[in-house]
């Protein structure tokens, strides 16, 4: 995790209608020039302020569509600033105060780079901090050199720029959990088998729904020796489940699913892949972020959802669908808390700093990095189902 230095003490004073004041004045200013993401977990008082809301790759896709942005503030965590950076591409030079979109004398201009900022430096991932590529280089040594397997590397898009360029510089693919079922049909046509990384619940839970045994799935710990598998075990399995995990969706657990079965039958269970296998199969309905909101969206009025995904999610699902009764699957708070780092304050610290002509907390991918995990990134776009889909 990157260290972000206190913020200035003034920042501690300011009210919120202040900030929001302030926040709302550098957008104006701003205009065009910026363009703030924000992830769907992110909390209220800062999404109101997002260009554009969703999972990580559908912000880092509409992030690299906007023509005239000079800067993209990534309101959520390190990997997904990473993956706008892979994805933006070159702008033309920011336009002046008062230009318009057709001067054909800036259209032609030399093209800059798009920056990408991270409001709070200590906003990270745990399961993406849960595989780094000395790791994953020590995994493909063993499994390959020594089994014999003709493996493909196929990596979450919550995972660290470096992974996700070994995926593509080794024949492999990132994921979403929309498309991680294409993505390992698309895997299995490639190679014998397959190496998941690095949440092994969204693997299992994807690899069972395809149709793949539980036996025919092994859990690799890069914390010991080889995994802690045998060479006999690796040449059995056809997924080969890294074993990271989220540390939100970790907290839902079976024994919910049955209190909410207990207390009220009319509840419809519907969670995240991210969570364990046990309660997926608990459940009614797994599927994505945007499945989840789809689901709840569209549902009759009077239906009953207990979820099982972030918190802040759940409860924005609950404002917006009045008409349903929406609530936790658990009965305590399932928070992000790294994606709560991002807060007013720090937003705010952000674009006052723009706006005086310095930029902090850039994002940047090394070029060969940027080369190699887009590979990755463009195998996933290739298989990207039209819909969101379940997972079972």
């Amino acid at each position: 995790m990157l260290f972000q230095p206190p913020l200035p003490p003034k920042y501690a004073t300011l009210s919120p209608e202040r900030m929001c004041a302030a926040v709302a004045e550098h957008k104006r200013n701003f205009g065009r020039r910026l363009v703030i993401l924000g992830h769907h977990y992110q909390q209220d008082e800062v999404l109101q302020f997002a260009d554009f809301t969703g999972d990580s790759l559908k912000l880092s896709q509409l992030g690299a569509k906007q023509k005239d942005a000079e800067f993209i503030v990534f309101c959520g965590v390190h990997f997904m600033a990473e993956s706008a950076d892979i994805l933006a591409t070159p702008r033309r030079p920011p336009l002046a105060r008062g230009e318009g979109t057709t001067d054909s004398s800036l259209a032609t201009a030399e093209a800059r780079e798009v920056k990408v900022i991270l409001p709070d430096l200590s906003a990270g991932c745990s399961m993406a901090d849960m595989a780094d590529l000395e790791q994953l280089e020590d995994a493909w040594g063993f499994i390959v050199e020594k089994c014999g397997a003709e493996l493909v590397p196929i990596t979450y898009v919550n995972s660290a720029a470096s992974i996700k360029a070994f995926c593509g510089g080794h024949g492999g693919a990132c994921c979403t959990s929309s498309n991680a079922s294409r993505v390992l049909e698309w895997a299995f046509s490639q190679g014998d088998k397959v190496i998941f990384l690095p949440d092994q619940h969204l693997g299992r839970n994807t690899g069972y729904a395809m149709g793949v045994p539980l036996d025919e799935m092994v859990v690799y710990d890069p914390h010991r020796p080889n995994g802690a598998l045998t060479p006999q075990q690796v040449r059995d399995a056809r997924i080969i489940l890294w074993k990271g995990h989220c540390s939100v969706h970790g907290l839902f657990t079976t024994a919910q699913c049955d209190e909410i079965r207990r207390a009220d039958p009319e509840y419809k269970i519907l969670v995240h892949p991210e969570c364990t296998w046990e309660v997926v199969q608990k459940a009614d309905l797994a599927g994505s972020t945007e499945f989840i909101i789809k689901t709840v969206r569209e549902s009759p009025a009077g239906s009953k959802w207990a979820i099982g995904t972030e918190v802040h999610l759940v409860s924005r699902l609950a404002q917006t669908n009045p008409d349903k009764a929406v609530r936790s699957l658990a009965g305590i708070q399932c928070l992000c808390t790294t994606m709560y780092r991002i807060d007013l304050k720090h937003l705010l610290w952000c674009l006052d700093e723009l706006a005086a002509g310095r930029i902090v907390n850039q994002i940047r991918v090394d070029p060969e990095t940027r080369r190699l995990a887009l590979l990755a990134l463009e195998r996933m776009l290739a298989n990207v189902s039209p819909q969101p889909v379940a997972i079972r």
